[in-house]
């Protein structure tokens, strides 16, 4: 069954985790337990309704103050589909909480408040999207019980965004606004009669026909070695072979490829599925292949197509989504992981900070703080196989590393 990844992302109190909550009750998702445990916390609290945020919202500081703080993750299926939503927190502190969960992402839900419209965060988020390469966006425009269904709101927020989506590199067929009403159900599941004059899907019946392929979209083969395979047994004596996962195009046995960063060139000779043998690998595929020379090769090498070949290079230009307490800096010292390849590198100069509302660049800045966004030159200690973001997710994004803590301190995209 097709596995469809979706993050949420708003503003808060716009209702993300209980729009969650909503599709797990009306698609029968949850446990008799658990719904007996929301009915409970909901009469202790004093609402007359059941509060489907208690479904997502597992920390005690989150059921407490009614925000969500974490990343939840939460799982459930229909007859056509099995979903995995990140639900993300929609404070402007958490923005980094956001990049994370969307990160994976093939979808993603933008609530919007129908009091309150476009605002701030909203521009925030869909910068994120954008950032990211998030194929589909849905617009919720949630809450439409609070102002009446009104039609006339529902298109004056749909105009506001159409303005931003002007300013994105989104084509219109991606972007799909929907108005709902995620504590009454309208438009969630089910179709609702309080909008007679919106006749577009449900957002379930929309997400049911989203394309659930792999979130890495389909361009040039990119096999980053994750581990050498070298069995201890008399009758694999000889076996070596290089397993990982595929990304970007296939590989098929006879293929012309070459290993990166060395140079070193060959064929495909086997494709491995634990034990069992195919003549291709499709592009998400882990597997194990071999070669038809006895070449060196190593755990974070890559191996490409030969007429396929990325850039191989010690300097790289990225925008960085920085995620730490401590301040970005020209002369700091990081690790790049890419895929299973980790480089010691140096921060050589920060060119400005990017505005998430697309207001564009100011280049005043020489460091990053954190949640914010910028463009960062970075000096490699040894030749990197990459690409560029736009052009292959999977070659063309990186993590940075704080070499003395070892906390994950921001992510690039490489341009």
């Amino acid at each position: 069954m097709d596995v469809l990844k979706i993050a949420t992302a708003g503003s808060v109190d716009d209702g993300k985790s209980t729009l969650i909550g909503r599709i797990l009750y009306d698609t029968k998702s949850l446990t008799t337990d658990k719904l007996e445990a929301i009915e409970a916390r909901s009469k202790a609290n004093g609402f007359d309704y059941l509060d489907f945020s208690l479904v997502t919202d597992g920390l005690v500081a989150e059921r407490e103050q009614g925000i969500t703080i974490d990343v939840a993750h939460i799982y459930f299926s229909t007859r056509k589909k099995s979903y995995i939503i990140a639900d993300t927190p929609g404070h402007i502190e958490y923005t980094r909480n956001m990049v994370t969960g969307a990160s994976t992402s093939q979808a993603s839900i933008i609530l919007v408040d129908a009091r309150k419209g476009v605002i701030e965060q909203t521009y925030r988020h869909f910068f994120i999207n954008n950032l990211l390469r998030v194929k589909d966006v849905i617009v919720a425009v949630n809450k439409m019980d609070l102002v009446d269904f009104s039609q006339e709101k529902y298109d004056a927020i749909k105009a506001d965004f159409e303005t931003l989506i002007e300013k994105s590199n989104y084509k219109e067929q991606h972007i799909t606004f929907i108005p709902v009403s995620a504590l009454q159900g309208d438009n969630v599941v089910s179709a609702s009669e309080n909008t007679p004059w919106y006749t577009g899907q449900t957002l379930l019946e929309h997400l049911e026909e989203l394309d659930a392929q792999d979130v890495y979209e389909k361009s040039q083969a990119r096999f980053p070695i994750q581990t050498v395979i070298r069995p201890k047994k008399d009758e694999f004596h000889d076996f070596r072979g290089y397993a990982g996962k595929l990304y970007g195009g296939d590989l098929s046995v006879g293929d012309e490829v070459t290993i990166l960063p060395s140079l070193t060139t060959s064929k495909v000779k086997e494709i491995y599925f634990f034990d069992q043998k195919f003549e291709t690998a499709g592009r998400g595929s882990s597997c194990t292949i071999t070669l038809d020379d006895d070449v060196n090769v190593s755990r974070g090498d890559m191996i490409v197509k030969s007429i396929e070949k990325p850039k191989v290079e010690k300097q790289l230009t990225a925008t960085v989504c920085w995620m730490d307490s401590k301040d970005l800096n020209p002369g700091s010292n990081y690790f790049v992981q890419s895929g299973s390849n980790r480089i010691l590198a140096k921060v050589k100069g920060v060119s400005g900070t990017i505005a998430t509302d697309f207001s564009g660049e100011d280049t005043s800045k020489n460091s990053l703080q954190l949640n914010e966004v910028g463009k960062v030159h970075i000096q490699l200690s040894k030749p990197l196989a990459f690409d560029a973001y736009s052009k292959n997710k999977a070659s063309g994004s990186f993590i940075l590393i704080d070499s003395q803590t070892n906390t994950t301190s921001g992510v690039g995209f490489i341009e």
